[in-house]
């Protein structure tokens, strides 16, 4: 079981990794942008390098959205004074599992039954 102290030290990582994942939102906007498709400015494999690479930062960015939802279901946790516990199975969540990663919602053994 995590003391108030480690919880609010958990909050405060979770609170900081949402707010770089939020930065990073912001500053990579462009790599989002549609691809011009004017083959007179651009030859076929520039386009499809560009394309490419379109494609590339859309699914990081999938990923960075799937990662603020984990924090942010984390911190809503954390206010319900539900954090701490697996969502599947009620039990405590291995402070150890915790301090690795913040956002875990599953208890050790619920998480190896979901992979």
């Amino acid at each position: 079981m995590l003391t108030d102290a480690e919880i609010e030290t958990l909050k405060e990582t979770l609170q900081a990794s949402l707010a770089e994942l939020e930065r990073i939102d912001a500053s990579s906007a462009d790599s989002r942008k549609a691809v011009e498709l004017d083959q007179q400015s651009v030859g076929r494999l520039s386009r499809m390098d560009a394309m490419q690479q379109q494609q590339m930062a859309l699914a990081t960015e999938r990923r960075r959205q799937t990662e603020k939802r984990k924090l942010q279901a984390a911190l809503s946790r954390i206010a319900a004074g539900d954090y701490g516990f697996c969502v599947r199975c009620g039990e405590d969540i291995d402070p150890p599992r915790l301090r690795i990663d913040p956002a875990a919602p599953l208890c050790g053994d619920c998480a190896k039954g979901a992979g």
